[in-house]
């Protein structure tokens, strides 16, 4: 008899019976769910067994079709089931074969390791802050357990009814519970966690097929800590292909190939481009899949394409493709600001092999005869960039610009940050046949229209001369009646702060906001928050921006802690005045980010007093508190007398408290 029965529900399971489809044997397929079943298309030869089975129904199975070997390819925490399967095929002297995925152990450095559920809601009720919980429905009851489970816990579910009622019953509503259909990226697990503040992850090691990888690299990017429960048992098992090459020996079929997946370079648009070896790939290719703009070069190979950007969209097409030899084109260099970063990590179960190509950078470069080994290359499009931060402090910059409009803003707000005078080369359309460069100062450029499809050579050669410590002269800022953190203790606080070359920053009560633009200087790939009540001193940080050439700051004229609410949540805050509610703005901060990095100030032993007291009774660690006694000299006579400034208290600490 060829008959075989799999024991599926997973990834494995559904690339085993589709490798199987048409071959010479019977395939049985259990799965436990209708929403399992509606994931495997039933053939000739391919049976769809719904519905979960105890050992006496495994053993029915098994004497109905003779089958052997019984595959277990179920989920490796459904442990359960793996020993009723194990028992009932020893029983009965049938064969049995463990398909396993592979635990991630080089990604769960610095986890939190649980043994088991019981364990993972033991730890959660020793701990505060929110709660991503990524751990499916089964196990809800358990977690509803958890302190305030109903506030802290945010729980992402399948989009099946059953496991909404009961997530539902458990308290779990409103934005507390996700009903979603993975696989999920690191990008959309990130915004999830920002989303909901979380402070924990709680996954199962499910590995790469089950969307691991992407969980734990999202919650180390956002500062989550993941709480990993481990795998219930310690099993032996083998992968896909090998279970493929098991089934085709006995069976007398060859299994079919892995696919063959290239993510190559195209260059900077000609088809003169594209390299010898890109060349060979797309001519021996099945399907070439990429952005239209790239597919309509690529037509001459006369190859099926697929018109795909995102990389979800590039893996689903992958995944459903019947195609052996696939090619993922990507415009430009494969390192240079390209897809291929994102990509790599969803297709690693293909072992995508990767084929360089002529950066956009290499091409503009070589036309306008200029070297790019000393220049720093930043992207703007389609993201963020501080390039006015980066044209000020660097004598050389080449930014690639896309979009309708994009080189004309660039241009207008180069010019309205006082940099109207650095060297500007546009190139537009490199090696297109409307290819055009144009040359002048941004403020001389700024009035004209560009292609969405271009590069700037930025130059600025007083960048040479630009200080790079902190600490900026009073002087440098314009000034009012509105209070200012003099250089001295501005200088100490920003050294306090600690501040990452990218982060989310609050200056609360900013003043004049010579902190909140020395943080952005320090911080050019991050954003400040410069808070401010008073409006007056919100219209001169503007004036102060401009005046200084600093764009990353964003001016929340409003009264704190009410103003806090829907600003993102922060990783560092320097609190220069409170009006009085420093508890209350303090507590607001770290109800956003229970691990951020506060710096407060204070001059009055008063607000010193309740600025230790307050300290004391919050979940913190790594307290620090430095007083600064300054004085400036002043020429009186052929004299230089020494002009004591008022002491200040600072005031530096991490959240970070067990509850």
């Amino acid at each position: 008899m060829n008959d075989v029965i799999l024991f599926a529900g997973t990834t494995e399971g559904r690339k085993i019976a589709e490798a199987c489809r048409g071959k010479a044997l019977t395939l049985h397929v259990s799965v436990a769910t209708e929403y399992g079943e509606a994931l495997i298309e039933p053939a000739e030869n391919i049976r769809v067994l719904p519905g979960r089975k105890d050992a006496a129904q495994i053993a029915a199975l098994i004497r109905e079709t003779g089958a052997s070997p019984v595959i277990d390819a179920t989920h490796p925490y459904a442990a359960s089931v793996t020993k009723t399967l194990q028992d009932v095929c020893a029983e009965l002297q049938t064969e049995y074969v463990r398909v396993l995925r592979r635990e991630e152990h080089e990604l769960t450095e610095n986890c939190i390791f649980a043994a088991d559920t019981a364990e993972a809601v033991s730890f959660l009720n020793s701990v505060q802050g929110n709660v991503l919980l990524t751990v499916g429905s089964k196990e809800l009851p358990h977690y509803a357990e958890v302190r305030n489970a109903a506030e802290r816990l945010y729980v992402r579910i399948l989009p099946l009814m059953d496991g909404m009622k009961q997530a539902e019953a458990l308290g779990f509503s409103g934005k507390h519970l996700i009903c979603m259909q993975g696989p999920f990226s690191e990008e959309l697990n990130a915004a999830m966690l920002r989303a909901v503040g979380a402070r924990y992850l709680v996954t199962k090691d499910s590995g790469t097929a089950g969307g691991f990888p992407e969980k734990i690299r999202a919650a180390k990017a956002c500062g989550v800590t993941p709480v990993v429960i481990r795998r219930p048992l310690q099993e032996e098992g083998i992968g896909v292909e090998e279970c493929l090459a098991l089934l085709g020996k006995r069976f007398g079929f060859t299994a079919d190939q892995e696919k063959q997946v290239t993510i190559l370079g195209t260059g900077t648009g000609d088809p003169g481009s594209l390299t010898l070896a890109a060349e060979q790939t797309c001519a021996e290719a099945d399907l070439i899949i990429g952005a239209e703009r790239l597919l309509e070069t690529l037509t001459r190979f006369g190859k099926e394409t697929a018109a795909a950007v995102l990389p979800q969209d590039i893996k689903n097409i992958i995944d459903a493709s019947g195609a052996r030899k696939i090619v993922v084109a990507m415009s430009g260099d494969t390192g240079f600001f390209s897809g291929t970063k994102k990509l790599l990590p969803l297709l690693a179960e293909y072992h995508p092999a990767v084929l360089p190509g002529i950066s956009s950078v290499a091409g503009f470069c070589s036309r306008i005869g200029a070297s790019w080994d000393d220049a720093v290359l930043a992207s703007v499009h389609g993201r963020a960039c501080n390039y006015v931060a980066k044209a000020r402090r660097n004598p050389k910059l080449i930014l690639l610009a896309g979009g309708e409009g994009k080189v004309e803003e660039i241009l207008r707000t180069l010019t309205e940050y006082g940099l109207g005078q650095v060297r500007v080369t546009v190139g537009e359309n490199i090696s297109y046949e409307n290819e055009q460069i144009s040359r002048g100062t941004a403020v001389e450029l700024c009035e004209r229209s560009f292609d969405s499809l271009a590069l700037l050579l930025i130059e600025n050669p007083e960048a040479a001369t630009m200080p790079v410590t902190q600490g900026r002269p009073d002087e440098d800022f314009l000034r009012t009646q509105v209070p200012m953190t003099k250089q001295e203790v501005r200088a100490v606080t920003l050294a306090k702060l600690r501040l990452p070359r990218t982060g989310m920053l609050w200056d609360i009560g900013a003043g004049t906001g010579s902190v909140s633009l020395e943080m952005a200087e320090c911080c050019e790939d991050g954003t400040v928050y410069a808070v401010e009540q008073k409006e007056d001193a919100c219209a001169l940080i503007r004036d102060n921006m401009r005046h200084l050439g600093i764009a990353n700051v964003e001016v929340i004229c409003g009264k704190a802690p009410e103003c806090l609410a829907d600003l993102p949540a922060p990783t560092h805050v320097f609190i220069g005045g409170s009006s009085g509610d420093l508890r209350e703005v303090t507590e607001a901060v770290l109800r956003k980010n229970p691990a951020a990095r506060i710096v407060l100030n204070t001059v009055t032993a008063e607000t010193f007093a309740e600025a230790v007291t307050l300290v004391k009774s919050l979940p913190v660690k790594d307290v620090d508190i430095v007083q600064i006694s300054a004085a400036r000299s002043r020429e009186l006579g052929g004299y230089h007398l020494m002009t004591a400034q008022n002491p200040v208290y600072v005031i530096s600490f991490i959240g970070g408290g067990d509850g």
